[in-house]
């Protein structure tokens, strides 16, 4: 992944998001930096300046996505994305010290918003409705070609490997963990279960298919891991 990053790099002084800043939504951003008023920035320094412009990070992130739907991650540069969005470079450079890291919130940023938890009153029903909605996000929108380059990126990019394990696939997993806590909670499966092997097992085979292209991810796939994964799932003893 690029990370070819100017070093030192500061915030023109007109430019009304200038500061370190955070991720989407005011959560941490993706270096571990904590929220607006004084709180460090993706490269770990102290923010200073002025709060930085939500309407600036959401043109950024609307760009992002934008740009990567129509040339992937390879392809996209940070100039590109600053053009389109409106902003400095060095804007774009403060908040986010990498291509890949930007990239990354993007993602999440539309991502989560096509993964609802679900809560149908059954564990089949649960995982029938999560690995529908995460099949049709990667099949149905720009998120399968966002999600296949970050993970081929994230193979020789320890810092974005690192933010994907954090700010991804360990949210999701604890997400979905509530499903198989509520499923032991009603009686459905035993409290021994290694939730992260189902979990494992559950992502894989959609992941596999993702990754590969070998063949499609259907209806009757979606069932047919779903019921083999139950099927190997211990019950209560009765």
């Amino acid at each position: 992944m690029s990370s070819d990053i100017p070093g030192g790099a500061a915030a023109p002084a007109g430019d009304p998001a200038a500061g370190g800043g955070t991720g989407p939504g005011g959560g941490t951003g993706p270096g571990g930096g904590t929220g607006p008023g004084g709180g460090t920035g993706p490269g770990g320094g102290t923010a200073r300046g002025r709060p930085r412009s939500q309407e600036a990070d959401r043109a950024i992130l609307t760009a992002t996505v934008e740009l990567l739907a129509e040339r992937g991650l390879a392809a996209m540069s940070i100039e590109e994305v600053a053009a389109r969005a409106g902003v400095g470079k060095t804007t774009i450079y403060r908040r986010w010290p990498s291509k890949g890291l930007l990239a990354l919130d993007a993602f999440v940023d539309s991502f989560r918003q096509e993964q609802p938890l679900p809560d149908t009153g059954t564990l089949r029903g649960d995982l029938l409705s999560a690995l529908h909605a995460w099949v049709r996000a990667v099949t149905q929108t720009a998120m399968g070609p966002m999600l296949t380059g970050l993970i081929a990126e994230a193979q020789h990019d320890p810092e974005l490997r690192g933010a994907w394990r954090d700010r991804v696939l360990e949210p999701l997993r604890m997400q979905h963990r509530i499903m198989l806590d509520r499923a032991i909670a009603r009686g459905e499966i035993a409290a021994s279960v290694d939730r992260d092997v189902v979990l494992d097992l559950f992502f894989g085979a959609a992941e596999h298919r993702l990754l590969l292209g070998h063949l499609p991810m259907t209806g009757e796939f979606i069932a047919d891991v779903v019921d083999i994964i139950l099927s190997g799932v211990p019950r209560p003893h009765s």
